[in-house]
């Protein structure tokens, strides 16, 4: 499916993307004789980018299979155009290229024997995993792959320069700092440093 686009005042009162959403994917209609439907679990839509959704399979007031759905998302309500907001709907049996889901939706999810859900799932675990990771102010990192600046600066190895949650990073040779974008989701090594002991002479 492409991009569907509105107005904020189209979005039948819903004051989000994730609660219109939410409402888009929760329902049900009788077809032949049986009720059928879906039904959101959790969902989130960091930032108004990504909408991640557990989304049950409802027949007849039963839940059966639970899968994700994964949105693309526009969220301008500042839009001149009147095109304030827009979503790009897909599931996970797609292998969608978005795959920073968070870990409570992914826990809700039935077994699958879908590839490319297999796949997509199996990526967004990496993702948290990667982002768990500990780091600590002073640790000396290499990138699995160097990076070129906008200074034109290339690098694989940095000291991190950690204040509270915000990151930055010293070239250890020239001290000159540097920002890396989705650092977290980034593959990096964190690198030993070598103490050198005082010696006392008696």
């Amino acid at each position: 499916m492409g991009w569907l686009t509105m107005s904020r005042f189209h979005m039948g009162g819903h004051k989000t993307a994730k609660d219109y959403l939410d409402a888009q994917f929760t329902y049900s209609r009788e077809a032949d004789g049986t009720i059928k439907g879906l039904k959101v679990l959790a969902s989130s839509c960091p930032q108004n980018r990504t909408y991640y959704a557990a989304a049950q399979v409802m027949i007849d007031g039963v839940g059966k299979e639970v899968f994700a759905i994964v949105c693309k998302v526009m969220w301008n309500p500042k839009s001149k155009s009147g095109e304030h907001f827009g979503y790009k709907d897909m599931d996970e049996s797609v292998g969608p290229y978005e795959d920073s889901c968070p870990r409570h939706i992914l826990d809700l999810l039935t077994p699958t024997d879908r590839e490319h859900a297999l796949d997509w799932r199996a990526r967004c675990r990496a993702n948290l995993a990667r982002r768990s990771r500990k780091i600590e102010d002073g640790d000396r990192i290499k990138l699995a792959q160097a990076l070129t600046f906008s200074d034109g600066h290339v690098g694989d190895e940095f000291i991190v320069v950690k204040r509270g949650r915000r990151l930055s990073f010293r070239d250890p040779a020239t001290r000159c700092g540097y920002a890396i974008s989705r650092f977290m989701e980034r593959d990096w090594t964190i690198l030993p440093v070598t103490k050198v002991h005082k010696t006392i002479f008696a």
